[in-house]
C-alpha cells in the first residue's frame, strides 16, 4: 500500500521487574527508526553517566509542580522522594506529525495516559512464563539481595493484577519471539483505519482515477 498520512500512537510496555520490558524496549529502538523513546522529567540528582535530554529532562521540584499543575504531563508519580513524568507538549507533536513514542512505564502511568488519550495508546504487558522462572532471573541478575528479590516477587504479583487494562499481553518464555510478537503488534496497529487520517483522501483520489 502507498503511505498515507497516519497519526502516530504511543506504544506502552509494562512488565514487573525481570519480566524483560527493558530488553524489549531497547531491542525494538534499535530495530525501529521510526519510533522514539519518551523522555520523562524528573526531579531526581543527574548521575555521572547521565546525559540530559537522553536519559531524562532534569529540573527542579518547582518547576516540576508547576509543569504538573498547568497539566503539561500525561503521567506523573513519587517515587523514593523524587517526581516523575511524562511531558504532554514533545508527545503530542510526535503524533501530529505521524511519529510513533515508545514508553517503558508502569500499570499507573499507564492507566493515567489512558485517561488523557486512549484513543493513542496500545498498551502491551510482557508476562513471565511462571513466577519460579522470574525468581530465576532475578536471582541471575545478581543485582539485589534476597529482600530486595523478595519484595520485586512480592510487587510483581500487584502489577501482574492488573493485566485486565492493557489491550496485549505477551508471555516472554523466548525473547526472540517475544520481540517478534511487539513488532507485530506495532505494525497491525500502525494500520488501523483511525490511525490512518489520510485514508479518505487517498481513496477519494483512488475511486477519481
Amino acid at each position: 500500500m502507498p503511505a498515507m498520512e497516519r497519526r502516530g500512537m504511543m506504544l506502552i510496555l509494562s512488565s514487573p521487574s525481570g519480566a524483560g520490558k527493558s530488553t524489549l524496549t531497547r531491542q525494538l529502538v534499535a530495530d525501529q527508526s521510526d519510533i522514539s523513546l519518551s523522555i520523562s522529567v524528573t526531579t531526581r540528582p543527574k548521575r555521572p553517566s547521565e546525559i540530559e535530554g537522553k536519559h531524562y529532562h532534569f529540573m527542579s521540584v518547582a518547576a516540576f509542580k508547576a509543569m504538573r499543575d498547568r497539566n503539561e504531563l500525561l503521567e506523573s508519580a513519587e517515587v523514593h522522594g523524587n517526581f516523575y513524568g511524562t511531558p504532554r507538549r514533545a508527545v503530542e507533536t510526535a503524533l501530529a506529525a505521524g511519529r510513533d513514542v515508545l514508553f517503558d512505564i508502569d500499570w499507573q502511568g499507564t492507566r493515567q495516559i489512558m485517561a488523557r488519550m486512549r484513543r493513542d495508546v496500545v498498551a502491551v504487558f510482557i508476562l513471565p512464563p511462571s513466577m519460579a522462572e522470574l525468581q530465576h532471573r532475578l536471582e541471575r541478575r545478581a543485582e539485589d539481595n534476597a529482600e530486595t528479590i523478595a519484595r520485586r516477587l512480592g510487587n510483581a504479583r500487584d502489577e501482574i493484577a492488573q493485566w485486565g487494562l492493557y489491550d496485549y499481553l505477551i508471555v516472554n518464555d523466548d525473547l526472540e519471539a517475544a520481540f517478534y510478537s511487539v513488532k507485530a503488534i506495532l505494525a497491525a496497529e500502525r494500520l488501523k483505519r483511525d490511525r490512518l487520517v489520510g485514508a479518505p483522501g487517498f481513496v477519494d483520489r483512488l475511486l477519481k482515477i
